[in-house]
């Protein structure tokens, strides 16, 4: 390999790239690269994906930026003077420089934000060290003064970056899209590098990967700035030469400066920056004086589970010890102190916080130390299904708060840890099946009308909330037969299609908080998202980083008991919303008639339905449909109903399942029941049995044979 692409927007340069991760991979694959660098119009959001999706086929990556350089001070906020904001290409050469770039991005989108996220000349000074500096496009400082006819003041600014850079570590960037200013000013850039010693590297500024792609790209650009394909003065790129150019294409641009092309490999020998997975990150728990981590885990739950199991029998007490040596191996105490810790706290200041869910549910240790509210042995919850030592991952703990005073928890965190330690988690929304029909149909002007009933054809609901463009055309028979007969349809599809499933905006996760032991921008790059401090990356990407993410969920219905349970104490000042009995015959009387309304998680129109056929009789009847209410389980539902009624027609295909299935009717309800099946019909550890319930939850056939 001779060249690299160094200058490459994906599609997380939001409305405005449209290299898709995987296709950019495979084409640099048929190209014969082994290289290429990401550089997103200043952010980060895609560099551990494009990383993973590199490594994984075998071609280097390097992590990067094109940065925006405020024209004075990141500070300085006057249009006439600070609106238009200087390109600058940054690339990683080791971890100290992703240090330094992630640091400088997250200044540049929390305190330097004007139009653009912006980083100005003093923070690179500070942070230069392990990055090399690429002087960018026509938007780069040095192409504006040149166009502007100051090469005097070109060459002054490209001497100052090479001397603050340092040797080797700034090359001045030659571009040919076969747009005019270019080429008036590549004879400048050769001259400049002559008189001053600093390298050539040539780069496409590939915004796609293909030349036919360009149309794709177009539409992007129109749903960005609001504007239609016939709008002859919309922002549009002037040729359709930005995608991603062979080794010989790039030389033929620039048959006299060979060692332009060759330069590019020269940087890529110089960056050597690899992401770590699998090392966890946890924040230091302060605690109390005369204990250290095992000591205050050994007390808070012996404690707990003499307060929880007053007269704990051997088994109970052996439960209590395995799970507390798993969490000990694991290396996951100080993650279960830290949970405690701001639920007491919420409990201390009566914030009303969940009894539990999800599989943490399955923890004694969880129960012993107040995380939740559920025991798991009356439930036969499994311990391994939260946290399996076959297969160590981070715990994941979701906690509900009162919606109204969940921010108090999130303050007091970042009150014990430090602000620059939390930050919130940003999520993406992407372009999908109807939606990017609707974006499509009004980039290229056709009547609102026509686009909703093109729109209406893809079908909605749970079933289908993640349904495709090509699934949709095959299930529904109205979209095909419009697809297939009118011009107009298919080419609004065809474009659709293009960019379908790529992100269209950033936004806030409704729930996602990670907790750092270093500042978070030492880990991962931060942005603003109204008045939040985020993340860059996304919940997995965070964990797989080995960062500590905590869900801090908003339940309205937790605020709906509590002002309740306060209305109550006006005449029963003795009352406790706890003390509630779990079998009263009314309540389920009340469930049968169909009187859901304001129940939660039964009050829909298909759940009181089921209650009304089912007519349950105990808390387990409405554990059971609350998990079986959901795609695919939902199938399930006229068996338990009928079996439940009548036990005669309840069949186990084999002995070993009636002591599982009893409880269910015969029916195969939870997850749990699933491991246990494996593992006392299979003899499976708990475990194994974990790894198989995985699989089959995510639909990995792989896995499962």
């Amino acid at each position: 390999m001779a060249f690299a692409h160094l200058h490459v927007h994906t599609e997380f340069s939001l409305l405005d790239g449209a290299c898709r991760i995987t296709e950019l991979i495979k084409r640099l694959k048929e190209l014969g690269q082994t290289s290429v660098a990401i550089t997103d119009h200043g952010v980060m959001y895609g560099c551990v994906d494009f990383y993973r999706a590199c490594v994984k086929e075998g071609i280097k990556p390097v992590i990067g930026c094109e940065v925006y350089v405020a024209p004075r001070t990141r500070f300085d906020k006057v249009h006439e003077l600070d609106s238009e904001a200087r390109h600058l290409i940054l690339l990683c050469k080791d971890e100290e420089g992703y240090c330094n770039l992630s640091y400088m991005v997250s200044q540049a989108n929390v305190e330097g934000f004007y139009i653009k996220p912006r980083i100005d000349l003093d923070l690179l000074r500070e942070h230069h060290e392990g990055l090399i500096a690429l002087s960018a496009c026509l938007a780069g400082e040095i192409p504006r003064r040149l166009r502007a006819g100051d090469y005097a003041g070109a060459r002054e600014h490209a001497l100052m970056m090479r001397d603050m850079m340092g040797e080797g570590n700034y090359y001045l960037e030659i571009q040919d899209h076969g747009i005019p200013e270019q080429r008036q000013i590549l004879p400048d850039l050769y001259r400049l590098s002559e008189e001053t010693g600093i390298p050539l590297v040539a780069t496409n500024d590939a915004h796609y990967i293909r030349r036919e792609d360009a149309v794709a790209q177009d539409v992007l650009m129109c749903i960005q700035t609001g504007k239609t394909l016939d709008d002859p003065r919309r922002m549009k790129f002037e040729t359709q030469e930005f995608y991603i150019k062979s080794e010989d294409e790039m030389r033929a641009l620039f048959p006299e400066h060979p060692e332009a092309i060759e330069n590019t490999v020269k940087v890529v020998e110089q960056c050597r920056m690899d992401f770590e997975f699998g090392t966890y990150h946890l924040p230091e728990f302060q605690y109390p004086e005369g204990y250290d981590a095992d000591s205050w885990f050994d007390k808070l739950c012996a404690d707990g589970f003499a307060h929880r199991y007053p007269n704990g029998s051997e088994e109970y007490k052996a439960r209590l010890k395995y799970e507390m040596d798993m969490i000990r191996q694991m290396g996951f105490v100080d993650y279960f102190l830290i949970v405690s810790d701001y639920v007491g706290y919420a409990k201390s200041q009566k914030i009303p916080v969940g009894p539990g869910r999800g599989s943490a549910a399955g923890s004694m240790v969880a129960y012993c130390l107040n995380i939740t509210d559920v025991d798991p042995m009356q439930y036969d919850l499994y311990f391994e299904r939260f946290l399996n030592p076959e297969r160590v991952t981070m715990p994941d703990i979701d906690i509900d708060f009162c919606y109204r005073r969940r921010a108090e928890v999130i303050d007091y965190v970042n009150r014990k840890y430090g602000a620059d330690r939390v930050a919130q988690i940003i999520t993406f929304g992407t372009m999908a099946a109807k939606g990017v029909i609707r974006d499509v149909g009004r980039v290229m002007n056709l009547p609102y009308a026509e686009v909703d009933t093109i729109a209406k054809q893809v079908p909605g609901g749970p079933n289908n909330s993640k349904i495709t463009l090509k699934e949709a055309l095959q299930v529904s028979k109205p979209l095909r037969e419009m697809y297939e007969s009118e011009e107009k349809v298919r080419r609004l599809i065809d474009t659709a299609k293009t960019i379908e499933g790529m992100p269209r905006n950033a936004s806030k996760h409704a729930a996602g908080v990670v907790i750092t032991r270093r500042p978070v921008y030492t880990y991962v790059p931060l942005a603003r998202n109204d008045e939040s401090i985020v993340t860059q990356y996304e919940a997995p990407t965070l964990e797989e980083l080995g960062l500590l993410k905590m869900d801090f969920l908003a339940l309205r219905n937790l605020t709906v008991l509590d002002d309740a349970e306060h209305m109550i104490h006006r005449r029963e000042p003795e009352f406790d919303l706890h003390r509630i009995p779990d079998d009263d015959p009314a309540v389920f009387q009340m469930l049968a008639a169909g009187r859901t309304s304001g129940v939660f998680q039964v009050e829909s129109a298909g759940m009181t339905n089921v209650c009304k056929q089912l007519r349950p009789t105990c808390i387990g009847d409405i554990a059971a449909i609350n998990a079986l209410y959901r795609p695919g389980p939902m199938d399930s539902i006229p068996r338990f109903i009928a079996c439940k009624a009548d036990p005669s027609l309840i069949r186990y295909k084999h002995p070993m399942l009636e002591p599982i299935l009893s409880d269910t009717y015969g029916c195969i309800v939870y997850q749990e029941q699933v491991m246990m099946i494996f593992q006392q019909l299979a003899g499976y550890s708990l475990g194994g049995a974990d790894m198989v319930r995985r699989a089959i939850s995510k639909k990995h056939a792989d896995e499962i044979e």
